[in-house]
């Protein structure tokens, strides 16, 4: 059984792990073992694990790591036992493993270190991964070597696209580490883009465009049809659609990684956009991580998530993290009594004993929701709402008693009953069935290693932000425009998710369906109570944290109202 720490246990190991765990909460004993997996944090599981085996636990090892030793060992190995050795001196060999049951790490260790004790330490894969990362490149060819490939060469089908080996093939090298490089720095997108005298990549990283890489001009069709032979498209596709939609699979230290295709055609030749659908460094996990809420806004989700039947919708713009979000929310209202089914375009993450249904294409959308709501479910999400097809299915379905999760595009979180209206959902519907309008934003995270201290903003930023006096004098972090090494060198590594709730109470309900209250109205009839932050709000709290400055956040806030 998968106990979502990225190692496979049986059945023995399974329950003990969860045992220990009801040990320190007795609240979890009488709960399945998947219900388990939901409430405790991998942290906890990652505990138990190391109470059963007496191993200490750290889950940062980063900072303790002997670069000149960590160098000395084959990362291939280290990827298959995911074991990294830390530190050694006359006595002791100190490693860290992901699995105390893989007997990977202390049999290499011990032939290869036979004068030491092997004193083992558990940390998380997607640590240990990270360290293994920073010593396991893969090397790209020269532009020499780009420049000699022969344009008439046709690749073999690559089944399984391993971006960790090396290949002989200079094309297939090159797009082995452009990919690589994208994972490895957490980029989100990858683009390709063809213009009259170049053609040229760059990656997304926290929500950024980054530097454009050229690509020799030649290739242009080479690396086109390379991408669609990985999705089993032959190059013909290209003169049939203008715009051409897929998934492929990559292999990276160990892991799946799938990648969501996007191409269409340009004046110069095309544009494709590859998501990269990477969950592995951070956990979806309400109030935890990137989605770590303020308490007013985590017990307004657990209280609209509490009410048996309605719509949570969920707003923002593209990329703002509002499917990450629904799908914590999906696994905390996982139940065994309960059947879940989802209806996405495509699936981006998988959980297990939901029902995940992909579309292939919009044509499919209104006979898939025939056999959709055939199919007894209790809870629904829905990927997102977009015509009146899809609104009128989140509707009906919550009016008949389903609870629906959904997103949709809209600035605000009250501007959601508008756009509804727009498709052309009667108000007192959406009135009825509506039980929160969220709103969510993701802003950059500061680099911890090498942000920059101020005293206060500038006169200029409190008139334009509209900050309050205090905002002069108060202790702030700013980027540093050099960065590190740790942030590789953009002065911000990561994003936190911010989220503003409007609940659709049942007083405010009945004034929205008799018109005597509008969206707009209800919005600052929240703010003006004060129990829930808004967006605003608690971007400036991260600000005064110390987790971002005021750059990042009027990128995606409107700071000026």
């Amino acid at each position: 059984m998968n106990l979502n720490i990225g190692i496979e246990l049986n059945e023995t190991i399974t329950n003990a792990i969860v045992n220990r765990l009801a040990d320190g909460d007795p609240t979890l004993r009488e709960r399945p073992k998947e219900d388990v997996v939901r409430r405790c944090s991998q942290a906890r599981i990652l505990a138990a694990i190391g109470n059963l085996n007496s191993i200490p636990v750290f889950l940062n090892i980063r900072n303790f790591v002997d670069r000149a030793l960590l160098e000395q060992n084959d990362p291939q190995i280290m990827n298959r036992g995911m074991f990294v050795p830390l530190r050694r001196d006359d006595r002791q060999l100190v490693v860290a493993v992901a699995n105390p049951w893989d007997p990977i790490a202390e049999d290499f260790c011990s032939q290869r270190y036979p004068d030491v004790e092997v004193v083992k330490i558990l940390s998380p894969v997607a640590e240990i991964s990270k360290v293994i990362e920073t010593v396991a490149r893969t090397a790209g060819p020269s532009k020499s070597e780009l420049d000699a490939i022969e344009v008439d060469e046709v690749s073999e089908d690559i089944a399984d696209f391993n971006v960790t080996t090396t290949y002989e093939e200079p094309l297939t090298q090159f797009i082995a580490k452009m990919m690589s490089e994208a994972i490895k720095q957490h980029a989100s997108d990858v683009h390709i883009k063809t213009e009259k005298e170049r053609i040229h990549y760059s990656y997304r990283i926290d929500g950024d465009m980054g530097t454009k890489y050229d690509i020799p001009m030649k290739l242009r069709d080479r690396l086109d049809a390379f991408l669609l032979n990985l999705m089993g498209l032959p190059p013909e596709e290209r003169t049939k659609r203008p715009g051409i939609s897929g998934r492929f699979t990559v292999s990276y230290l160990r892991r799946s990684i799938d990648i969501r295709y996007e191409r269409h055609r340009t004046y110069r030749g095309y544009h494709v956009t590859m998501r990269i659908l990477d969950k592995s460094h951070f956990e979806a996990k309400l109030g935890m991580g990137s989605l770590a809420f303020d308490p007013a806004t985590l017990f307004e989700i657990e209280r609209v998530m509490s009410i048996p039947s309605g719509i949570i919708v969920m707003s923002g713009p593209t990329g703002s993290g509002k499917s990450t979000t629904l799908n914590a929310m999906l696994r905390e209202l996982n139940r065994p009594e309960d059947n879940i089914l989802t209806l996405e375009n495509p699936v981006e993450d998988e959980i297990q004993g939901v029902v995940h249904c992909d579309l292939k294409s919009s044509a499919e959308f209104k006979p898939m929701i025939t056999s959709f709501m055939r199919s007894d479910p209790d809870i629904i999400l829905m990927g997102e709402v977009r015509d009146l097809d899809s609104a009128e299915l989140a509707i009906e379905a919550a009016i008949t008693g389903h609870k629906v999760l959904t997103t949709i595009h809209t600035p605000r979180a009250s501007q959601i009953i508008e756009r509804f209206e727009q498709l052309g959902i009667e108000r007192w519907k959406i009135a009825q069935t509506l039980k929160a309008a969220c709103a969510q934003r993701l802003v950059k995270i500061l680099c911890p290693y090498c942000k920059i201290k101020r005293q206060g903003v500038e006169r200029r930023e409190l008139d334009i932000y509209g900050l309050d006096e205090e905002w002069l004098h108060i202790e702030i972090f700013g980027k540093n425009p050099d960065g590190c090494g740790e942030c590789h060198n953009r002065g911000y590594n990561g994003r936190s998710a911010i989220l503003e709730i409007i609940p659709i109470t049942p007083e405010w309900s009945d004034a929205l369906s008799k018109g005597t209250m509008s969206p707009y109205e209800l919005e600052l009839e929240v703010r003006k109570k004060g129990r829930l932050p808004s967006l605003r709000d608690s971007g400036l709290r991260m600000v005064k944290e110390g987790k971002t400055d005021l750059d990042a956040l009027r990128k995606v806030i409107d700071m000026t109202n």
